[in-house]
């Protein structure tokens, strides 16, 4: 075993020439063969010299929204910076390609390295469009060839899941918390490690994920399970009762305080304590003794009205008599509207009965399959939820399980190369290009426009003709008042060349970037699309080189 291979830290992961955090399964043979078998056939055409520009771009937003959040760019500099075939990476491809390809081949993959290898692209958290390519690769043609899938892979799903989070964080507004609940759900380790990073990203404030918070930072938070609740039947059952008051530090009967505030509590919330259960007061009060300080209960378990609610006031009430306040509850089915406003009610009768004004703040947290479509509907119907937890919708992101960024030649050796298609979507734009984003004077992103690399950048307060790239009655003059040029370059001569942002920077660049967009391009119900134009010198080279490129058909 090299030392890439022996090299892993307590997480699983593989550190490549001293850089952190970075997955294992991130190396170059986590790649289609025929990526392989390409850089064969490139060889042994001698095209080893062959300089060649991919882009990588989407042709469609997701979730039919009209924008999409570019993730994962810090993942693949760090794959580009430990790209080497090791030993047994070459071994295992002398087994597996067919027969007869040259010894020579083998010992030009383990010599290749992205050194000679240009990567430009968007800042990572920005929001992107169809079209615009979010990275352009530049270098060899068999390394910018061989690095597909993987920048694939590594861009798709981030890409998407931002998105999802950054959709959920619009729809539930700036003032409610989301917690990303789906690592059982997810596709895999992987899978939930990547949801819980990328949700983050998006806006989510934090995860029910362990190894997530300690890889990436992020927050941890959650609750317990419906066993914990389950697993006791009645107080006899408790073996501890006593808790220390955080003040006095005497020990008190905690159980005690709690059977005494639930008979007051049941004339307060016109609930029985015969209705409730006994086996959950057990379990709520012992929970309490184990998390006195951060007490959240699940109060669903049997029924939230006659034995929840009423059985967690009497334990926070108990708590509050030792000196601690509760966190709050979750409620994990049901009605969730009607049931947080009952939470909300009762919880105010609590503070002004007992005189306790804290109550009135206590966090409500939901839970059951929750979507977009369920925030929007609950927030019609006048919740009072403080916090929703996120799973399956989330991380497998229901609506639309990929975002389709493609990766497609677009030069080599100098010269513009297209792609043809019956369908006009899947014609490429050829070329070199950079990006710009124009700025109306209200400061609001406007539209944004493709130039060939030749093309001097547009300027501010100067017409510019922005065109449709396929349309040709679909054009317009737009006067920026702001220019930004999209691209920069983030890795040349085999070294990052720009300072990388923390996840937490990613996260505040994700809602800058969105507040430049208008609420009509980012509402959930017939959103405005946001234009995409190319320069008329690039329209006509476009068309041009598609008449070139052009069968022409013959009638007889």
């Amino acid at each position: 075993m090299n030392d890439r291979e022996m090299s892993c830290n307590a997480g699983g992961q593989f550190m490549d020439r001293g850089r952190m955090n970075q997955n294992g399964v991130v190396q170059p043979l986590l790649t289609d063969l025929y990526q392989i078998t390409m850089a064969y056939a490139y060889w042994k055409s001698g095209k080893i010299d062959d300089q060649a520009v991919f882009d990588l771009f989407f042709r469609n937003n997701p979730f039919h929204g009209e924008f999409t959040i570019f993730a994962g760019l810090e993942e693949c500099l760090k794959f580009l910076d430990s790209f080497h075939y090791s030993q047994s990476d070459i071994e295992y491809l002398r087994q597996t390609l067919p027969e007869g390809i040259e010894n020579e081949f083998f010992e030009y993959l383990g010599n290749l390295t992205a050194h000679d290898v240009t990567l430009y692209a968007i800042d990572e958290g920005t929001v992107a469009f169809p079209r615009v390519p979010i990275i352009k690769l530049e270098g060899p043609l068999i390394i910018v060839q061989l690095l597909e899938t993987t920048l694939l892979t590594l861009v798709n799903y981030a890409s998407l899941m931002a998105t999802n989070a950054a959709r959920y964080r619009m729809v539930a507004g700036k003032h409610v918390k989301l917690l990303e609940f789906g690592l059982r759900r997810a596709q895999g380790p992987d899978g939930g490690l990547s949801a819980s990073k990328y949700s983050y990203t998006g806006g989510f404030d934090g995860t029910s994920n362990v190894l997530a918070g300690k890889l990436f930072n992020i927050p941890v938070r959650g609750t317990h399970a419906h066993a914990y609740i389950t697993s006791f039947s009645s107080i006899g059952e408790l073996k501890t009762r006593l808790l220390k008051h955080k003040q006095t530090g005497v020990m008190e009967d905690l159980l005690e305080h709690a059977v005494r505030h639930r008979q007051m509590l049941s004339h307060v919330l016109d609930v029985s304590t015969e209705e409730s259960s006994e086996g959950e007061l057990a379990a709520m009060v012992s929970y309490a003794i184990a998390f006195p300080d951060g007490f959240m209960a699940l109060v669903d378990t049997y029924d939230v009205k006659r034995s929840g609610l009423l059985n967690f006031s009497a334990v926070a009430l108990a708590l509050n008599d030792l000196g601690y306040h509760a966190l709050g509850i979750r409620i994990d089915s049901g009605d969730l509207a009607y049931l947080s406003c009952l939470a909300r009610e009762a919880f105010e009768k609590v503070a002004e009965r007992f005189k306790v004004p804290w109550f009135n703040k206590l966090t409500i947290v939901a839970s059951n399959d929750i979507n977009e479509e369920t925030i929007l509907s609950l927030n019609e119907q006048g919740h009072k939820i403080d916090c929703f937890g996120i799973g399956t919708h989330l991380v497998t992101c229901q609506r639309q399980p990929a975002l389709g960024c493609v990766y497609k030649l677009v030069e080599i050796n100098g010269q513009a190369r297209i792609k043809l298609s019956q369908d006009v979507e899947k014609v490429t734009m050829p070329g070199n290009k950079n990006a710009y984003r124009l700025y109306s004077a209200d400061g609001h992103a406007l539209i944004d426009l493709l130039q060939k690399d030749s093309e001097h950048p547009p300027a501010v307060g100067q017409k510019v003709l922005c065109r449709h790239p396929f349309q040709e009655s679909k054009r317009a003059y737009v006067i920026p008042s702001h220019v930004e040029s999209l691209y920069k370059i983030y890795w040349k001569s085999g070294k990052i060349c720009q300072h990388l942002p923390t996840l937490e920077q990613v996260r505040e660049k994700v809602q800058i970037s969105l507040k430049t967009l208008r609420n009509d391009h980012k509402r959930t119900l017939n959103p405005t699309p946001y234009k995409v134009a190319v320069s008329d010198n690039l329209y006509n080279f476009i068309h041009d080189l598609w008449l070139q490129n052009a069968p022409i058909g013959e009638l007889s």
